[in-house]
């Protein structure tokens, strides 16, 4: 077997929760690795939560957010998500900086969590 671990870095874009409204994740920084993969993970749906996920991507960290079109990524995110469900996307960008939006565009709530799983170290292993 191969070591993978030493060559990823992980990071929790949201962490575990029920949430009842749009959650907008702080950015996670690129730098050093060629690739990112987000991973949603959701729970129990409460009163027909309808929520949306997206990814965000930005030079900078502060401004120019913009949704990352669907040529930057590697699969799709659902139209809504599921309960009780994993969701992987991978993102072939060029930004330095991406963030996660969970959009609740109805009912009360959803459990989830977001990781963005980094890639392509430039070096390794990672720590």
């Amino acid at each position: 077997m191969r070591d993978q671990a030493s060559n990823i870095g992980v990071v929790q874009a949201v962490a575990p929760a029920v949430l009842s409204a749009t959650n907008t994740a702080d950015p996670i920084d690129l730098i050093g690795f060629n690739a990112a993969t987000v991973v949603i993970n959701t729970g129990a749906i409460v009163s027909s939560g309808d929520f949306t996920a997206k990814l965000q991507e930005s030079e900078d960290g502060s401004t120019g957010w913009a949704d990352v079109a669907a040529a930057h990524l590697s699969g799709s995110f659902p139209a809504s998500l599921e309960a009780n469900a994993t969701v992987k996307v991978g993102y072939i960008g060029y930004r330095r900086y991406v963030r996660m939006v969970l959009t609740k565009n109805s009912g009360t709530s959803i459990a989830a969590g977001v990781t963005i799983v980094k890639g392509h170290p430039a070096d390794a292993p990672v720590t």
